[in-house]
């Protein structure tokens, strides 16, 4: 018996399978999909089963397997055939598209970690009476505060203890830490509520009912607070009844935390979450309780896409427009094709939904291509809020460097009514670069070439591209002044103005650097709910599907700085981003307003978000896309050189032009070479070309050929992404 195996190197040039005997101990345990020990280059490496067969031809001894590695995990057929299906879409290795549906706990390639989840918990380490004495004779602090909790309640979670308390009063052997397994449970006290549908809602459901057996995809597009969510609940609902399974992607992890909360209320136990915010131990099970078939319904963010569930009766994609469901490294697959695959494979409808969607589906589902159905009105029937449009250039004349006039009493009114407002800031940090008056030096990245993004509360200067980090220093490193200016505005340092201009305001911040902690998203977006803060900062992560009855107010500072990004989409982001947020208000009873500050008043994206009419955005679009040769009119591929030496990258990325028009049908359009929009990043230099096209016929093959020929070339790196969000 022979065993045809992929091993676990990403390598181009070891993109096949390799031919291994099955040992007489194997033969009735090994199966296709299994995850195996195999011998190659004089070392045992991980691989996985592709075929098991008893035919041999060749006249030269095979290598044994070593062993199975573990019995129980086992990729389908269905995951089989779908990393395929990502090889030939993505031009990835096999063994990258298999890589990317396991999580991190059952990755190819062994890790010898323990997978048991602890908490860390706090208890007093001297009798009561002591503590008693030591709290009477201290000014309050919050060490006495930490003894004040432990006096009441015996016990608390490390996460939640001020660190440098609980370190001075380790020193002074009050406490000691407990190390406990923490056992993931599902909250099953929340109750769920009764799903009352109006006309719109239903009339969409029976559409999709109809197709249940059926390899339909449908576009759901309903304005922000229309009900997409009780519409998906009813649908997955349905699907339990006929004994079948249900996968629900969202695009943010904040979202999947509020989606949580909500699917567990009606299906308990049933549901499963896969994303990237749970820890290795927390995957490890979820994973395994899809794989046993303990639950029926996944939740989750792009990865889910590859849940190992085994008879799917319908997908959901939610917020399908948004960027993160694609992948910006290899393999580059976008959720959207992958749930297109599975969709046709276990006949079942796929489900796009959202207020903005992509221009890509929109006129998919105008060609007929998707079923489009309409959501035009809010559920409860409360009208959508009225949008402020503020010119800045006004404003700076008013000395309204920040906050407008027209914000400004918004927010007042807001808060003496006790009311909840968001504001956003697409940029976080506290200053977007340090310049110094006196000689002009600028803090810069060594390894990219772009401004240092100061963050206050580390004192840290950061590179948001590789993560270089640099301590701040209070005089200019070149001239050594004291006449460094804080420039360009960020979430942190616009939490610091708000708090010092409504003093009164409970402010929260939510952001990449606010929610680098487990579970802090959750955290921010509950205590915000609960109404423990009434103004939540934060970036585009607050903009879309999140609901909070209490929010009136909606801001948006810098609304028109997206516009200004040099590519072809940068329209339709900021027209998705500003009526999404834009949303968040008036979900409720009260009605809600939202102000929108700008330098182009009159621009035609931002005048479409004003009227919340999608229908003229999109139309007037779509003639630009047409003239300049855009998706969805034509597709796109996109090709990187990079390499550590300038001339190198620039160098091959002429014989990429040259090549490629010697192979290419000449009514393909080649642009470029021109440098990369992040040209220097990590000390790479990086060149690109992008390829439009209507008809694939032989590009692939052509770029397949490409990408072999730099497979092996260690001087310079090829990136090749089909259909890329960024060019």
């Amino acid at each position: 018996m022979y065993a045809y195996c992929v091993i676990e190197y990403p390598i181009k040039s070891l993109d096949k399978a390799f031919t291994y005997q099955v040992p007489f101990n194997l033969k009735d345990k090994l199966q296709v999909g299994m995850k195996v020990l195999v011998p190659f280059n004089n070392r045992f490496v991980y691989a996985i089963v592709l075929k098991i067969t008893n035919e041999y031809h060749e006249n030269y001894e095979l290598k044994e397997i070593k062993s199975i590695v573990d019995e129980y995990l086992i990729l389908n057929k269905e995951l089989l055939l779908l990393g395929k299906e990502m090889q030939n879409l993505t031009l990835c290795t096999l063994i990258s598209a298999y890589q990317a549906m396991l999580p991190s706990a059952l990755k190819i390639k062994e890790q010898k970690r323990d997978y048991k989840n602890y908490d860390y918990i706090i208890v007093l380490d001297k009798n009561k009476n002591e503590v008693i004495n030591y709290i009477k004779m201290h000014r309050p602090s919050h060490k006495i505060e930490l003894l004040n909790i432990l006096l009441n309640k015996g016990e608390l979670n490390k996460k939640n203890c001020n660190s440098v308390a609980l370190r001075d009063l380790k020193k002074l052997g009050f406490v000691k830490e407990i190390k406990k397994v923490h056992e993931n449970k599902v909250d099953t006290s929340i109750e769920s509520k009764d799903i009352l549908l109006n006309e719109e809602q239903l009339a969409a459901l029976s559409k999709i009912y109809l197709s249940f057996l059926e390899a339909k995809t449908f576009l759901l597009y309903g304005v922000t607070g229309s009900g997409k969510t009780n519409v998906y609940l009813k649908l997955i609902q349905e699907t339990l009844k006929k004994e079948k399974q249900a996968l629900m992607l969202v695009p943010e992890i904040s979202l999947t935390q509020q989606m949580i909360s909500i699917f567990k209320a009606y299906f308990k136990k049933n549901v499963a979450i896969l994303h990237s915010g749970l820890s290795d131990k927390e995957k490890y099970d979820e994973y395994v309780k899809i794989l046993k078939g303990e639950v029926n319904v996944v939740i989750g963010t792009r990865s889910a896409v590859f849940a190992p569930l085994n008879n799917i009766g319908i997908i959901i994609i939610d917020e399908e427009q948004s960027d993160t469901y694609k992948q910006d490294t290899t393999p580059r697959y976008h959720a959207r094709d992958i749930a297109l695959f599975r969709s046709k494979y276990h006949n079942c409808p796929l489900i796009l939904g959202s207020a903005t969607p992509s221009l890509e589906s929109m006129a998919r589902a105008t060609k007929g291509v998707y079923e489009l159905l309409h959501l035009r009105k809010r559920a409860n029937n409360m009208p959508l809020p009225e949008v402020f449009i503020v010119d800045m250039k006004e404003e700076l004349e008013k000395r309204n460097f920040i906050i407008s006039e027209l914000l400004d009493e918004k927010i007042k009114t807001c808060l003496k009514r006790q009311e909840q407002a968001i504001l956003l800031l697409n940029r976080r940090g506290y200053s977007t670069f340090i310049s110094c008056r006196n000689c002009g030096f600028t803090y810069k990245c060594p390894n990219c070439e772009i401004t240092l993004t100061y963050h206050k509360s580390s004192n840290m200067l950061r590179c948001h591209y590789c993560g270089y980090t640099k301590i701040k220093d209070d005089l200019c490193p070149k001239c050594h002044e004291k006449s460094l200016n804080y420039l360009g505005l960020g979430t942190e340092k616009l939490e610091t103005i708000i708090k010092e201009k409504y003093p009164n305001a409970k402010v929260i911040r939510m952001d990449k650097d606010t929610t680098s902690k487990k579970g802090a998203h959750e955290k921010i977006l509950t205590a915000f709910k609960n109404e423990e803060y009434n103004i939540l900062i934060g970036t585009q992560m607050i903009s879309k599907g999140l609901d909070f009855p209490k929010c009136t107010l909606v801001g948006v500072l810098k609304a028109d700085a997206s516009l200004n990004i040099p590519d072809f989409r940068s329209s339709e982001r900021t027209f998705s981003l500003l009526d999404q947020v834009a949303g968040r208000a008036g979900r409720s009873k009260i009605p809600g307003s939202v102000i929108i500050e700008t330098f182009n008043p009159d621009n035609e994206t931002i005048k479409a978000v004003k009227n919340h009419d999608y229908d003229t955005f999109y139309q007037k679009e779509m003639q630009i896309r047409k003239i300049l040769k855009y998706p969805p009119y034509y597709y796109i591929a996109s090709i990187k050189v990079g390499s550590g030496n300038y001339k190198e990258a620039s160098i091959e990325i002429d014989n990429i032009k040259k090549y490629l028009e010697t192979k290419l049908d000449k009514e393909i359009i080649i642009l470029g070479p021109s440098v990369a929009s992040n040209f220097k990043r990590n000390n790479i230099y990086r060149f690109g070309i992008t390829i439009k096209y209507k008809k694939d016929k032989k590009l692939k093959e052509i770029l397949k050929e490409l990408d072999n020929i730099y497979a092996t070339n260690k001087k310079v790196f090829l990136e090749i992404d089909i259909n890329p969000l960024y060019i």
